[in-house]
C-alpha cells in the first residue's frame, strides 16, 4: 500500500513529549509588536512563526500551545493587526505571530506595506527555522492561503501546515479536506511533508506541536 503524501504527524514519543513540555513551562511573554525591519528583536534565538488567514484560530493557537489564555490576542476585523508580534519562549526560543491575512476591509497601501514587510522578514530572518501556515480544517486551503504558500517558497523558507478546528468536523468530511490541503501542498517546494491536525479547545495536536518546535533547537 503506498503511503499518502504529507501524511499526518505522529504522535511524539515520550522523550520528545517532555522536551517540549518543558520548553514551554519555562513561561512565554510578548516581547514587542514590529511595523519595520529596524524594530526586529536580536536574531540570537531559535524563531518559529505563524501565520493564517484571519479568524482561522492563530492566537486561540498559541494560547494553547503556551498555556497562557490572553497571551496572544485576537482581533475582530480581518487585516486590524498589522504588527508582527514577537513572544519569548524561556530563554531559547521565539514565537512569532504573523498579522492575519485576507484583507477586504484594510486599505491597498495598507495592504502593500504589509506584503513589503513580511517578505522582508521571512527572506532576511536568519534564525527563522520554520513557518506554520494555519488552515480551517472545515474549510481547506483557500486562494489567500496559496498567496502565503508562495511567498515562503520564494523566501525559502520551510512552512508545515496545520489544521485547525479539527473538532469542527466529522470523520468524512476531514478526509474530504485532508485530500485537498495534500493536494495543495504538493504543488510548494517549500512544504514540509507531514501535516499537523490540531484542535485548541480539545488539546488536540497541541503536545505534538509543542514537540515539532521543541525539536527544531
Amino acid at each position: 500500500m503506498t503511503a499518502l503524501p504529507f501524511p499526518l504527524s505522529p504522535e511524539p514519543d515520550a522523550l520528545a513529549a517532555e522536551t517540549g513540555r518543558k520548553l514551554f513551562a519555562g513561561g512565554a511573554e510578548f516581547v514587542k509588536g514590529v511595523v519595520a525591519m529596524t524594530g526586529l528583536p536580536p536574531a540570537d534565538r531559535v524563531e518559529v512563526c505563524f501565520a493564517g488567514r484571519s479568524n482561522v484560530g492563530k492566537s486561540t493557537l498559541i494560547n494553547a500551545l503556551t498555556g497562557r489564555r490572553g497571551l496572544a490576542r485576537a482581533s475582530n476585523t480581518p487585516g486590524r493587526t498589522q504588527e508582527i508580534n514577537f513572544f519569548a519562549l524561556g530563554e531559547t526560543h521565539y514565537l512569532v505571530d504573523l498579522p492575519g491575512y485576507g484583507f477586504a476591509n484594510a486599505p491597498v497601501a495598507v495592504v502593500e506595506k504589509w506584503q513589503r514587510l513580511l517578505r522582508q522578514y521571512l527572506s532576511g530572518r536568519q534564525t527563522l527555522r520554520r513557518a506554520f501556515v494555519l488552515i480551517d480544517a472545515r474549510h481547506g486551503i483557500k486562494a489567500v492561503d496559496d498567496e502565503i504558500m508562495r511567498l515562503l517558497d520564494s523566501a525559502a523558507v520551510t512552512f508545515q501546515c496545520v489544521l485547525t478546528k479539527a473538532d469542527k468536523i466529522g470523520d468524512a468530511a476531514r478526509e474530504k479536506v485532508l485530500a485537498q490541503v495534500r493536494a495543495g501542498l504538493a504543488k510548494h517546494p517549500a512544504a514540509f511533508p507531514e501535516i499537523v491536525l490540531t484542535s485548541s479547545e480539545k488539546g488536540e495536536g497541541i503536545a505534538t506541536l509543542r514537540a515539532i518546535i521543541a525539536g527544531l533547537g
